[in-house]
């Protein structure tokens, strides 16, 4: 393709002198040239378009030169392509800038936090998507650019997301002139064509594909041995990590090329590098924390030696970098998410299967310079049943940032912006309440004045409040060096004390160290400007905050109030949010009373949360900082089987002062204590004597049978309507014994149908006894929901037609002079037709002195035995 260097028109970016080669070899040799014409036209057309261009066909690189006239005949326009990594924001400048024969910081420059290199003659600017964020809400028009590009929307992270919709905002209400292109690598390119225009209600923007594929590549399945454990949290099975690592042996073997190893996290990195020691090859560790030289030589290829390379990477080389001397890319299957447990403030990651989109961008490195190898550790069987792509961050992320930018977008409930998936509503409320509780928003949800100070710090909220009011504890620049601590978590090698880790980066000269120094500049910059705005601070423990360890303390407390945490007696820590914490073992802040708990973690697996980084705090301090989640007054409830009442002042969870309340506590909280008891426990607190069990029954019987009016006395009803029928008592019992005192049976004649009357039936529809021909009144069972009538066999003599309750036969235990079961019957009529005649034969030689007729059905009815009978006659 034909072009030059660029001579920017004013009123852009002034002039630009700089003579330059443009390297159309390694352009021409890009697919997506193809599709730029295309893309060109839609935009001139529509203002905004889809770009569809697999991995390694060059959307973000060539088509950038393009869009902004550096490259063809276009016209000289201004790009901001936002990634979404700085690793890939500095990795796609270096490689426009080579394309043009520049260096970095002329035509093409770049900006991610703490670092920027742009100047006047730039006019393809890169940046990461959270500092497109911050621009877009201090200059929603975006003076001076005029092509956006969203490149790799597919990752779904949420700073893109919300990006996308502030622009598609933009567009329609600001700047209809702004174009607006979202790249995927991946089959979405519908949904968000229709997303680019759902403001407006157009059709749908146009879709450019480039039908490049690079140079090609083959997929080999290496499953692992039987017997590996799924992960779960951040833990990986040490048996797949071999695996991966013999598979990378074994592609070395077998094929030429560097490899680009994926796996899910640095501690899997770390491992597997230990486990190719001895290989010959250079093992390079690529993550976003990795130092700059490491990044810097993992993207500069080979050294002079021309050593083989193995670079074992997390997902950030999943897209937008070309790694030099790739041919072979072995894929652990393994990605990690974040996830957020609300209730409790705690994110934590997941370990989860690699997603199908995800596998592809991966297997996609392996082709960018020739034809490829790609080595999948899972089985084929199983490679259908991945999901199609990551999980949306907006939906299984903290939402907190995310809430604070659509207030200050003025949509507090984003419900007007154009998402791919609303946030989850149980997330925004919880969000809502974190950006309450540090002032950043009104009842509403609408952002005050501090909230848009706190979305200018490029912070998360939490963090942004530590800054601004630690700053007025402590002073800006100690408060700055904690948040920034913060911010990015240290190195496990700092340990777990922040007071020391923060030690350890003042004078550390590792990569990390070099980031935390140049984030605590910026956040002192940061902090003085947001005090300039308005002077933030409540004051009241300065003097407190003195020491290192003090400063560390009130710091993270104020960040994370619901995480400050007590030492139980039992053992580990409570912390204010409920959740219990614990400690690693050999931990030097394990005799701590109190801890402000920065980095904590909890899998579905744990009971309580693995604090991974925390600071010394005291109580006061902790008082303070968490002072909105304190409340004092009086606890009633039911707690190991009695009533509890107490005069409690606590701490969130934390409880600080307790006194007994004794008699003296409100008697509703006790009363709905003692019910809670019953609805734990049952109605068997209550006193049942043997008449209020078969009252019980009776009704139970009765409302099987015949229903409404008749009461429900199962024990969930009874509990559900325990106020009807156990007042006046209720009122007057205190504790567990005051329930056990209460006559169940004279209460629970309070539930019978007064009120239609049919209350007064209720001894002819279930009657205690039943008189039997004998003349006996014989107790009626209803204990296994039928009536059950036991009774001596002769005092039955002379009766046809079984007895009926309620229209239902008795179930008759015919029993024998001593009064054990002879037999069973519903149908009297038949049993002394056909059953009769046997229990005669066996029971007349063991009773003679009773009566046992031939016939039965007409003989007398007695309770005594022959002889009395005669005498009696």
């Amino acid at each position: 393709m034909g072009g030059s260097c660029g001579q920017p028109d004013p009123p852009f970016l002034g002039a630009y002198e700089t003579e330059c080669v443009i390297r159309n070899d390694a352009l021409d040799l890009l697919p997506v040239r193809h599709a730029v014409p295309e893309l060109l036209t839609a935009l001139a057309e529509r203002g905004t378009a889809v770009l569809h261009a697999p991995p390694g066909t060059g959307k973000t690189t060539l088509v950038p030169l393009a869009l902004a006239g550096l490259i063809g005949d276009g016209p000289k326009r201004r790009v901001l392509v936002a990634e979404p990594r700085r690793m890939a924001v500095r990795a796609a400048a270096r490689r426009m800038a080579w394309l043009l024969g520049e260096e970095v910081g002329g035509t093409v420059g770049f900006s991610v936090r703490g670092e920027r290199r742009v100047g006047p003659a730039t006019r393809v600017e890169v940046v990461t998507t959270g500092l497109l964020l911050q621009r877009l809400q201090r200059d929603p028009e975006l003076v001076g650019v005029d092509v956006v590009l969203l490149d790799e929307c597919h990752e779904r992270h949420l700073d893109a997301d919300t990006a996308l919709a502030f622009l598609v905002d933009v567009r329609t209400a600001l700047r209809p002139e702004l174009k607006l292109i979202a790249a995927s690598a991946t089959s979405d390119a519908e949904a968000w064509a229709r997303l680019l225009t759902s403001v407006d209600g157009g059709d749908p923007a146009p879709i450019v594909r480039s039908e490049g594929e690079g140079h090609g590549y083959a997929v080999r399945f290496a499953a692992p041995p039987a017997g590996i454990r799924p992960a779960h949290g951040t833990w990986v099975d040490p048996a797949l990590l071999r695996h991966v690592a013999a598979t990378v042996r074994l592609a070395m073997e077998r094929h030429e090329g560097d490899v680009l190893c994926f796996l899910p996290g640095t501690g899997e990195i770390a491992r597997t590098a230990g486990l190719l020691a001895g290989l010959d090859a250079e093992v390079l560790q690529l993550h976003g924390r990795a130092p700059a030289a490491v990044q810097d030589a993992v993207l500069r290829g080979a050294g002079p030696d021309g050593r083989r390379r193995v670079v074992l990477s997390t997902s950030v080389a999943e897209s937008s970098l070309t790694v030099p001397g790739v041919r072979i890319v072995v894929d652990s299957g393994l990605a990690r998410e974040p996830r957020m447990d609300h209730a409790r403030g705690l994110g934590s990651l997941a370990t989860v299967p690699v997603s199908t989109a995800a596998a592809t961008q991966r297997s996609g490195r392996s082709m960018r310079e020739a034809f490829g190898t790609v080595y999948r550790c899972w089985a084929e069987a199983e490679d259908g049943n991945r999901a199609r792509f990551p999980s949306p961050e907006i939906r299984i992320a903290d939402l907190a940032d995310f809430a604070l930018r659509v207030a200050c977008w003025g949509d507090p409930t984003a419900e007007g912006l154009a998402l791919l998936d609303a946030p989850p509503a149980g997330a925004m409320a919880a969000a809502r309440s974190v950006l309450a509780a540090v002032g950043a928003v009104d009842e509403d949800g609408r952002a005050t004045e501090r909230g848009g100070r706190l979305s200018r710090l490029g912070l998360h909220p939490r963090l942004g409040r530590a800054l601004v009011d630690g700053a007025a504890e402590v002073g800006v620049r100690r408060a700055a060096e904690v948040v920034a601590l913060l911010s990015e978590e240290p190195p496990r090698e700092y340990g777990d004390d922040l007071t020391a880790a923060w030690r350890s980066a003042r004078r550390g000269g590792d990569g990390y160290a070099a980031r935390w120094k140049a984030e605590a500049r910026r956040l002192e910059r940061s902090a003085g400007e947001a005090a300039e705005a308005g002077r933030e601070g409540t004051g009241g423990v300065g003097s407190r905050a003195g020491g290192e360890d003090a400063v560390a303390g009130l710091v993270t407390a104020l960040a994370f109030p619901e995480r400050v945490a007590r030492a139980r007696e039992q053992d580990g820590y409570l912390m204010v949010s409920g959740s219990g914490a614990r400690l690693a073992e050999g931990s030097g802040l394990r005799s701590t009373p109190w801890l402000a708990v920065a980095v904590a973690d909890r899998t579905a697996r744990d009971a309580t949360a693995r604090v991974r980084l925390a600071a010394v705090v005291d109580e006061g301090t902790a008082r303070w900082a968490a002072g909105h989640l304190r409340a004092t007054g009086e606890e009633v409830h039911w707690e190991d089987g009695d009533v509890v009442a107490r005069s409690v002042d606590r701490l969130g969870a934390v409880e600080l002062t307790v006194r007994p309340l004794g008699s003296g506590a409100a008697p509703a909280l006790v009363r709905e204590a003692l019910l809670d008891g019953l609805r734990r426990e049952g109605v068997g607190l209550l006193r049942w004597s043997r008449d209020a069990s078969e009252l019980r029954e009776r009704l139970a019987f009765l409302y099987g049978e015949l229903g409404e009016p008749w009461p429900d006395v199962a024990d969930g009803a009874l509990v559900d309507r325990a106020e009807e029928w156990l007042e006046p008592e209720l009122s007057r019992a205190a504790r567990r014994a005051d329930l056990g005192r209460i006559d169940a049976g004279q209460a629970l004649r309070r539930l019978l149908p007064w009120a239609t009357g049919e209350a007064g039936r209720l001894d002819e529809l279930a009657p205690e006894r039943i008189e039997v021909p004998s003349g006996s009144r014989i107790r009626v069972e209803y204990g296994d929901g039928r009536p059950v009538l036991a009774v001596k066999l002769q005092e039955m003599f002379g009766l046809a037609e079984t007895p009926r309750v309620a229209g239902v036969p008795v179930l008759v235990h015919l029993l024998s002079p001593a009064g054990r079961p002879a037999a069973v019957t519903a149908d009297l009529a038949s049993f002394w037709r056909e059953g009769y005649r046997a229990v005669r034969a066996e029971l007349r030689g063991r009773y003679p002195k009773h009566p046992w007729p031939e016939d039965p059905s007409v003989a007398e009815a007695t309770r005594h035995t022959s002889a009395r009978l005669r005498r009696e006659r």
